[in-house]
């Protein structure tokens, strides 16, 4: 199919790129000073610009519809959950994936309904990230992305391939494009409102700590090694 080996091109690439890195041991945030100075941006454009965008987008919208366009686009998140997935070599979690997107698809009308998981097919979370940090690809200094957010050196680069299994490629209308896409970030923001209220302290040094801990909890499948 034209997205695997679209996505099979774009993973070497993101493979010769990242080579270098493998055998480079770096602190978790060495650049933590351009870090901040692009935090502080993106927390700018976030306060003035993402997040009164997402509390008015949840505001007029009815809980169910926004409810069935957060479905919709998980559906399309899950084509790139069994990509991630074949590659990985996780057949039982391939299968689940490849099945709910055909169900959800169909029945669930292109995914605005989660009929899968309502069958107890448990959705996976899985991206090129950490297809790489499973095979032993390290992750690299933490980085702060503009607009994009936070990151580490390997996620970065991953995005390119993991850009192969969204549909935005694949979608000639300009016009049409942006309005998913544009809406795809209103969703996405609009399910991180209510995660706010858990940031205490620095926020910088939170997000970053949050960020490297879940990337490591899902690298790993989460079997983690308790520091206490």
């Amino acid at each position: 199919m034209r997205v695997f080996d679209r996505l099979a091109k774009a993973c070497l690439i993101a493979g010769v790129m990242l080579s270098p890195l493998v055998a480079q041991a770096a602190d978790e945030d060495p650049w933590e000073g351009v870090n901040r100075v692009i935090f502080r941006f993106n927390d700018t454009v976030d306060t003035y610009a993402f997040k009164p965008l997402a509390q008015g987008y949840q505001y007029i919208t009815p809980q169910f519809v926004e409810d069935g366009i957060h479905n919709f686009f998980r559906n399309i998140g899950d084509v790139g959950n069994f990509a991630n997935d074949v590659l990985q070599a996780k057949p039982r979690a391939a299968g689940i994936d490849v099945t709910r997107v055909i169900f959800n698809t169909t029945f669930g009308v292109l995914g605005f309904i989660d009929v899968g998981t309502r069958m107890g097919l448990q959705r996976n979370d899985e991206d090129f990230g950490q297809t790489l940090g499973k095979w032993g690809v390290g992750s690299g200094p933490y980085v702060m992305l503009p607009l994009l957010g936070p990151s580490t050196v390997r996620d970065a680069i991953a995005k390119y391939p993991d850009s192969y299994t969204q549909p935005y490629p694949y979608m000639d209308d300009m016009s049409l494009r942006n309005s998913v896409f544009g809406l795809n970030m209103v969703d996405t923001r609009a399910s991180l409102l209510s995660a706010e209220k858990l940031i205490n302290g620095d926020k910088y040094i939170f997000i970053r700590n949050a960020y490297l801990q879940n990337r490591e909890f899902k690298v790993k499948d989460g079997k983690v090694v308790d520091d206490f």
